[in-house]
């Protein structure tokens, strides 16, 4: 069941619509995920995203989603925003000092640590392909890459998520390797597919996503 609530005390902010190829991926996903684990009610607010909202435009310096508000708190940025919904609930925050670092530690490497070269792939493999720079960066990044997966191949060998138990942490680093799906890096690191694979299946995360879809769809003129 979805945990939209026009009542509810927190605030997700996403786009109305997005071009096709975004839809599913813009990173209001993050925390709208966070809350269908955990069980936090949230409202939505949507800005029209080529003529953004002075909310938008004030509440975040780069004008970019998600922007959450919790009572008088305001958090820009999806790990910020993930590390504050995180702390509702044991579900995604272990109580144990040691088990919370870790989580805290992985969901810092893949926002810091994993998330740029990946950011950098999907540019040279959809906006830049044709561009011959990028057919000469592609192989030394899909090197460094694969370097990248590399330990998380090995962890994810032995353990079904990040440490053991789901947490936060496997919110931010599935929503970050799913950028790379149908590529031959990925396919080249079959625990870390499959890992990703597994947090897809979850039924948090597909209702987040139907949410997320479900604006775009009544939107489909990025109108109101």
């Amino acid at each position: 069941m979805s945990m939209i609530d026009p009542g509810a005390q927190v605030e997700i902010s996403g786009y109305r619509w997005v071009p096709p190829f975004a839809q599913g991926f813009v990173r209001d996903l993050r925390p709208r995920w966070a809350c269908e684990e955990a069980g936090v009610s949230y409202r939505e607010r949507l800005a029209n995203v080529a003529d953004k909202p002075d909310w938008l435009v004030e509440g975040q310096p780069w004008s970019q989603i998600p922007i959450i508000r919790d009572g008088e708190i305001t958090f820009f940025e999806s790990g910020a925003s993930l590390l504050h919904l995180a702390q509702k609930s044991e579900i995604l925050l272990p109580a144990d000092p040691q088990r919370q670092a870790t989580a805290i530690s992985w969901l810092f490497a893949a926002f810091n640590t994993v998330e740029p070269p990946i950011f950098e792939h999907g540019n040279i493999s959809f906006f830049a392909k044709d561009e011959e720079w990028a057919k000469l960066r592609r192989p030394s990044l899909e090197e460094f890459l694969g370097r990248r997966l590399a330990p998380l191949e090995a962890r994810l060998s032995a353990s079904e998520w990040l440490d053991g138990q789901f947490t936060v942490a496997d919110i931010a680093m599935v929503t970050t390797l799913r950028s790379l799906g149908g590529s031959r890096v990925l396919a080249a690191h079959p625990a870390v597919e499959a890992y990703v694979a597994r947090g897809e299946a979850r039924p948090a995360f597909k209702q987040a996503m139907a949410d997320q879809l479900a604006a775009f769809a009544r939107h489909p003129d990025n109108t109101d």
